[in-house]
């Protein structure tokens, strides 16, 4: 039978850090907890026979052994001792490596207090209800060959996110703008995965049309339809055993949403023009930019597909949500694009690296990519000063054409679409013509005085292709 003394739960704090020492000490004396402080992972681990933890809270970066081997050492002497891995040093490598070596859960420094408290309760609530229970897990291959950057608090979890799921055999659904890295994710989830060394096959369903959508996902037999003159593979059978990333999700016709929705309940399909059934083991990985909560609501995107879809989501932020990330993402590529072009690298003074990590990125990492490649190229220095950057970039009002009020209504647009495009956004035409139908719609309504009829004949369209229109834009909301 345990004594009182045995039932009061021991929490271990083993960091080289005096003030996170002291940060948790101080916010647990008020707990009913015995609290006991480490400035090294050595002096721990030789009174842990004499009186074990109940949980422990390591940092990973120790001089005399990392919290890592520290943490393997520990579940040595009892694999059921909750470990929770702190971190200043946060990054994709090391929230998978902390959760394959068993942690309890990852904590990426600066942390909230509370939330570091309410880890340390959660897991001696689990290990006093009769220990931590853990999934055997395949080990991911060493290979690291994707390079997701971030120190920010939303890239950080990001990775907390990648590193529970890695190992797990579920559907993730990944939301982000255009150009944050939306595939890199999935690529990082399949490389992470016990899937890794069989194919990872993407497909975006915005850029095919519907007609081929269905043979691109499901392939087709001979004959199936005019043109089909021999029977082709769809991305289903091509990423068999390993990982298939649909980007831009909620742009799939509803009718194949049926389909998708049959196959992740079903693991089975039919070739276009097929009679047989092809068994299919695939990881679905999905990505979209929209709010697939709205396009629900909408009736443009089945609901029981995106609970199918959405088992875990992964929310990749924008780039201004972690200007902190933009020097070293700034580094970073203009180092691989020097090395790719086989040009000099470049680098950026004090007062350009001020200016660039200010700027808004409408087109995220992608848009940065672009603007190191050409400086890369572009700027005449190993040191690239404010006067070396792109006129768009230093002056963007410059791009508003002085006669925009004038009848050549081309010159302004011109500028827009090229100040798009170096933006390194993509979809011109998909953002553009919208804004254009809105803006002669509602020149034609201003001119009618609202009358309907009158403004669709002012446009050159019948009452029902305006009403069309304006529902299309929502513009009758």
């Amino acid at each position: 039978m345990q004594n009182e003394d045995e039932m009061i739960p021991v929490v271990w704090i083993v960091d080289d850090d005096a003030s996170i020492r002291w940060v948790l000490e101080t916010a647990l004396e008020d707990k009913p907890y015995v609290v006991k402080a480490y400035d090294s992972p050595l002096q721990a681990l030789k009174s842990f026979d004499q009186a074990p933890p109940t949980v422990i809270v390591s940092d990973v970066r120790m001089p005399d052994m990392d919290g890592l081997t520290f943490m393997e050492a520990v579940h040595e002497k009892d694999k059921n001792v909750p470990v929770i891995i702190m971190t200043a040093h946060a990054d994709l490598d090391t929230a998978v490596k902390s959760y394959q070596s068993k942690a309890f859960e990852y904590l990426p420094k600066p942390f909230d207090i509370d939330e570091a408290t309410g880890l340390i309760e959660r897991a001696i609530k689990r290990k006093l209800s009769g220990g931590v229970k853990r999934v055997s897990r395949k080990r991911a291959t060493e290979k690291q060959p994707l390079n997701i950057i971030g120190v920010a608090p939303a890239m950080q979890e990001v990775f907390r996110v990648l590193g529970r799921v890695s190992q797990l055999d579920v559907t993730v659904l990944i939301n982000g703008e255009t150009g944050t890295g939306k595939e890199l994710v999935a690529k990082a989830l399949h490389e992470l995965s016990p899937r890794s060394d069989q194919p990872f096959v993407a497909l975006n369903t915005a850029a095919i049309p519907r007609e081929l959508l269905e043979s691109e996902l499901f392939g087709h037999e001979k004959g199936a339809f005019t043109g089909a003159h021999s029977q082709r593979i769809g991305r289903f059978e091509q990423a068999n055993g390993g990982t298939l990333f649909l980007d831009e999700i909620g742009d799939m016709p509803v009718d194949l949403q049926t389909r998708l929705l049959r196959v992740l309940n079903d693991g089975s399909f039919y070739r276009v023009g097929g009679k047989n059934p092809i068994k299919t083991d695939v990881r679905i990985v999905a990505a979209t930019h929209q709010n697939m909560e709205q396009l629900v609501r909408e009736g443009r995107f089945r609901e029981d597909l995106l609970y199918r879809l959405n088992i875990i989501r992964i929310k990749v932020p924008a780039l201004r949500e972690r200007r902190e990330d933009i020097p070293l993402l700034l580094r970073f590529y203009l180092d691989k694009e020097s090395k790719a072009l086989g040009l000099e690298e470049k680098q950026l003074s004090k007062e350009v690296e001020r200016f660039l990590g200010g700027l808004p990125w409408p087109g995220n990492v992608r848009q940065l990519r672009s603007l190191c490649t050409w400086l890369t190229i572009m700027a005449p220095d190993k040191t690239v000063h404010m006067e070396d950057l792109p006129l768009e970039l230093r002056n963007p009002t410059e791009n508003v054409c002085s006669d925009a009020e004038g009848d050549d209504w081309e010159v302004p647009l011109r500028r827009w679409a090229e100040s798009f495009l170096l933006s390194g956004r993509e979809g011109l035409h998909t953002v553009a013509e919208p804004m254009f139908e809105k803006v002669l719609i509602e020149e034609a309504l201003k001119m009618s005085h609202n009358h309907r009829q009158k403004a669709a004949a002012l446009l050159g369209w019948g009452r029902n292709t305006l009403t069309r229109k304006t529902q299309a834009l929502g513009m009758d909301e």
